[in-house]
């Protein structure tokens, strides 16, 4: 106990946020992205070979995605996900169930 009586670890009295309502990890949003850029490098490197095989307006379609989708991946990868502000919703602490003052004796000699 310090000197106000009260423990050290005591409880705050302030509301605590509820995790269930917490957002979700920051690793988890750049495992998300790193994904999204790996897909569309492997459909940009599948536009190469393509191109080259290809022939009439199709070969222009393939040409297009070779030299456009690194540009969008990039910006996709880049774009992180916004903060929530009210992401969090406190939680009242449950009440303390406090004992009533003891009697004051009368052979007791109060100082």
């Amino acid at each position: 106990m310090n000197g106000s009586g009260r423990h050290n670890g005591a409880r705050r009295s302030d509301p605590v946020p509820s995790v269930t309502t917490a957002a979700a990890p920051r690793s988890d949003d750049l495992a998300s992205r790193q994904r999204r850029y790996l897909i569309m490098m492997g459909i940009r490197v599948a536009c190469l070979p393509l191109a080259v095989i290809s022939q009439g307006w199709l070969r222009i379609v393939f040409i297009l995605g070779a030299v456009v989708l690194p540009y969008i991946a990039v910006v996709i990868a880049n774009a992180a996900r916004q903060p929530r502000h009210s992401a969090l919703s406190p939680v009242a602490p449950a009440p303390r169930l406090e004992l009533p003052p003891a009697p004051v004796a009368k052979d007791r000699i109060e100082h």
